[in-house]
């Protein structure tokens, strides 16, 4: 076959290419405009407020002034303090329960997965306040522990860091037990199998073969955990009393009661960088793509 031959050939396939790129852009820009004006421009629009000052200009005063007051230096240090505790005990609660559940049968393992999934179909708001209820000094939690002789006086468990770690482990507990029973679930018997042929403890094939197996799973759902509790708003504002104050409600504070959406834009664009960060770091140790699929 001659050049002259092929030449046609190669143009028809780069004419075919194109209009293959062109009929998959036209498919996708639905999408990407929507991306665009519910994603791109707000946080646009969130950068540009940030730095207008209260005269209206062009100001760095908004971010001078978290750097300047310790006020605002301790509202994101309990930010990480409450998000890091939520999610070590959401490990420590979830990895155990999401094991139980993987060596059920499946019938019972589907069971339990919808009682795992059960807090979904309530609102964040109820389940606050039902807590609320349940911790406060008169409530079921504090009347039965004296009922039981477990102490004498009622505790002070709400309107403080007790009650607002309660609260969001238990909204959070679920984003940690999916992944990690996806993960669990996805490994092959056999594994442990062969390990206990070759001579394993069942304790030893756990930490050697089993929970290996699953660190990209609990790794997912500890990091879904976290970025989710950076931005959490009603359980700290309900359970904390006013002693527990995060980013998202200094936030709000700074719009609802100062009108300033310059300082709240910025805490915004600096809890947003902090997190792309948090991302970045994850990101070396975990495909973000795992992140969705039980880190399988």
């Amino acid at each position: 076959m001659t050049t002259a031959t092929l030449r046609p050939n190669e143009t028809g396939l780069r004419t075919d290419g194109r209009l293959e790129r062109l009929r998959l852009f036209g498919l996708s820009s639905p999408a990407m405009l929507l991306i665009l004006v519910i994603l791109v421009i707000p946080v646009g629009w969130l950068f540009y407020v940030s730095f207008i000052g209260a005269n209206g200009e062009f100001s760095l005063e908004n971010y001078e002034r978290m750097i300047k007051r310790r006020s605002y230096i301790r509202i994101f240090i309990t930010t990480f303090q409450v998000s890091v505790l939520t999610t070590g005990l959401c490990i420590l609660i979830g990895y155990p329960l999401a094991y139980f559940m993987a060596q059920l049968p499946n019938r019972l393992a589907n069971l339990c997965l919808i009682t795992v999934l059960l807090p979904f179909w309530t609102s964040l708001l109820v389940r606050t306040y039902a807590w609320l209820v349940l911790l406060q000094k008169q409530g079921l939690v504090n009347q039965w522990a004296m009922s039981l002789g477990l102490w004498d006086e009622p505790l002070k468990i709400v309107h403080n860091m007790t009650g607002t770690l309660i609260g969001m482990v238990h909204i959070m507990l679920p984003f940690l037990i999916l992944p990690v029973y996806g993960a669990m679930k996805a490994i092959d018997r056999d594994y442990l199998m062969a390990a206990s042929n070759l001579g394993a403890t069942p304790r030893k094939a756990f930490w050697t073969v089993f929970f290996p197996l699953t660190t990209p799973g609990l790794f997912a759902g500890a990091l879904m955990v976290f970025i989710l509790c950076l931005g959490f708003f009603v359980t700290p504002a309900v359970l904390g009393g006013g002693k527990v104050i995060m980013v998202s409600m200094k936030i709000v504070s700074n719009i609802e009661l100062f009108v300033n959406w310059g300082a709240a834009s910025a805490m915004g664009v600096v809890l947003l960088i902090m997190t792309l960060v948090i991302l970045w770091i994850a990101s070396r140790f975990l495909r973000l793509d795992q992140i969705t699929s039980g880190g399988r």
